[in-house]
């Protein structure tokens, strides 16, 4: 898409630049042709976001502008932020809705975290309480052509000369964007709750992937950027316009966990507009595969044996991500699938098992809403299943799976990084329940 603020322009105005580009072994590493097919580039675009706002917003309607406004400022930042500018707000849904062809920001919001919107952000204050929550700070006062945009690399007055022109920016270096404080502006939201009489009562840490990473070992050797934005092999050029070769280069495919939103955006795309073509998502869906099976935990069975008429498994889990897992949006679970056959392969015992509407067989939570599976030290029977999750509760503590209703956590045994003290007095994202 071309649209241009004067804040923000859609990333039209940067792919013309940014694209056919090769590492030294000739692989693709081209910014639009990663970029477009991803979370971030679709996050406006994700129907289970719009669906999940929209029964928010159901669910408590006067509080339907805060609700919009807080949920815009990640989903449709450079919109969001353009609006607030002129003391407005992000608004979704309706006639005057960013979502709405007819609105003035609708191209700027469907952009998603666009280009311009995450190498705007200045250094200041990241890795701060202030800039969590969306609380990124972006220059308001400088006009194109004269806006700066941050980048990893020195430029040359060249560089500097025809990207202004071509595109309206003028490159600067800033160190931050490779840092993972950046990356915790969205990714360290705090949402209000409120009591059962409607009244917003606090804050609540909705997700905090920023934290787990900052309390665990993975603080003093990687960023988030290394896994999400890994690095192509060698030199590469990173605009049709120049031919230095720049090193270290990260490849704009923000690798994730969401195989089955990736696969809706690509069998839907003509409804939900996406600009990404199938080959294009296929790509992302498969790096994102490769990840999750080979990157994220290795489990291992350290001893099988038999006693009496019962076998005995010894399951080991060991977290190779530098984050809880799974970690995010509290929607996400992962679990352990166990079947136990005879000789002749028929099951004799099974726990975690997969219904064909996506249940997970025992699993309490999915047969009543009300309630939610125990951690578990030993699975037993086959009604027990091992889900590591997080289970919110209201301020009457009850399971609920309203985000605006949310006060804290009933279970949280998601798998810890390594070095992560679940001792600790973590308030916000420590260890609950009976996994403690």
């Amino acid at each position: 898409p071309a649209s241009a603020g004067e804040l923000f322009s859609t990333s039209g105005a940067c792919t013309f630049c940014h694209m056919k580009m090769t590492d030294d072994c000739g692989a693709d590493v081209s910014i639009d042709a990663f970029w477009r097919s991803t979370m971030m580039a679709n996050a406006a675009r994700d129907p289970y976001w719009q669906a999940a706002v929209r029964r928010e917003v159901e669910n408590l309607p006067e509080l339907s502008d805060v609700i919009q406004d807080k949920c815009t400022s990640c989903h449709m930042p450079m919109a969001q932020y353009t609006a607030a500018s002129t003391d407005g707000t992000g608004i979704i849904f309706g006639e005057d809705g960013f979502l709405a062809l007819e609105n003035e920001l609708n191209k700027l919001a469907l952009d998603g975290v666009s280009c311009t919107l995450c190498h705007q952000v200045q250094a200041d204050g990241l890795g701060t309480a202030a800039s969590f929550s969306a609380g990124f700070q972006i220059d308001t006062k400088l006009r194109r052509p004269e806006r700066l945009l941050y980048g990893p690399y020195k430029s040359s007055q060249r560089d500097i000369r025809m990207m202004a022109g071509a595109s309206g920016y003028v490159p600067e270096q800033g160190l931050h964007i490779t840092g993972s404080e950046l990356c915790a502006t969205c990714h360290t939201l705090y949402t209000p709750y409120v009591d059962a009489t409607g009244e917003i009562a606090g804050e609540f840490a909705e997700q905090v992937p920023y934290f787990e990473w900052y309390y665990s070992d993975y603080r003093s050797s990687h960023n988030c950027q290394d896994c999400h934005m890994p690095e192509a092999e060698g030199g590469v050029s990173i605009s049709t316009t120049s031919q230095k070769l720049r090193s270290p280069f990260a490849k704009h495919n923000f690798v994730g966990g969401n195989v089955y939103m990736l696969s809706m955006l690509d069998r839907f795309g003509d409804e939900l507009g996406v600009t990404a073509s199938g080959e294009h998502f296929q790509a992302t869906i498969e790096r994102t595969q490769d990840q999750i099976q080979n990157d994220t935990a290795n489990l291992t069975i350290e001893e099988a044996r038999l006693s009496g008429g019962r076998v005995i498994l010894d399951v080991v889990i060991e977290n190779l991500v530098g984050h809880k897992f799974p970690t995010g949006y509290p929607s996400r679970r992962t679990w352990l699938h166990v079947r136990v056959t005879d000789a002749s392969g028929v099951i004799v015992f099974e726990s975690g098992g997969v219904n064909p509407d996506g249940s997970i067989t025992g699993n309490d939570n999915d047969l009543d809403p009300g309630t939610y599976e125990q951690h578990y030290q030993a699975i037993v029977q086959e009604d027990q299943v091992q889900i590591y999750e997080t289970i919110l509760r209201d301020s009457e503590r009850e399971v609920t799976t309203t985000l605006l209703r949310a006060a804290g956590y009933l279970k949280d045994n998601r798998l810890l990084p390594t070095g992560f003290d679940k001792s600790a007095p973590y308030d916000d994202f420590g260890v609950r329940g009976l996994a403690f």
